[in-house]
């Protein structure tokens, strides 16, 4: 199986569809809560139980993550890779910010695979199997649909 572009945006959406399902949902996430609190025992920093807004927070950031992972999923464009990066590298920054201000040492799990999806979604796209190529027949046919046009 080549090594393309296309499979790095699936596998980097499969992973989000996989770790952030149980968050989209206030029933799943009370679970995965506890499960999270479980493995951060003991370990530096803090997982403390969550308040209704914080529900609120890990409900939306699960569902919007599932709904940005289907479309992945189904259209596995190189653009989509690209705005994944960019995500990641912000999910990045504020994981790392967190923990440096308490947050479980267990959030750094997740930031490894954050900055392994981001880097390698950044990379040229010639360094792949399909040099992106995959994507031209489709590419950027948002660019193309104009404002106030019924033709896209």
């Amino acid at each position: 199986m080549p090594f393309t572009f296309r499979r790095v945006v699936q596998a980097s959406a499969w992973y989000d569809l996989i770790v952030t399902a149980g968050f989209a949902t206030p029933w799943t996430f009370a679970i995965i809560h506890g499960l999270l609190q479980q493995a951060a025992a003991g370990l530096p920093g803090t997982l403390p139980p969550f308040e209704p807004a914080h529900m609120l927070m890990a409900n939306l950031l699960g569902s919007i993550v599932v709904v940005w992972a289907l479309l992945r999923l189904h259209e596995p464009r190189a653009l989509y890779g690209r705005f994944d990066a960019a995500g990641r590298v912000l999910f990045a920054a504020w994981q790392l910010y967190a923990v440096a201000h308490g947050a479980s040492v267990l959030v750094l799990g997740f930031t490894v695979v954050e900055i392994g999806f981001g880097i390698v979604q950044m990379l040229p796209l010639r360094w792949f199997a399909d040099g992106g190529a995959a994507d031209q027949q489709n590419q950027y046919r948002v660019s193309r649909w104009r404002w106030g046009s019924e033709q896209s």
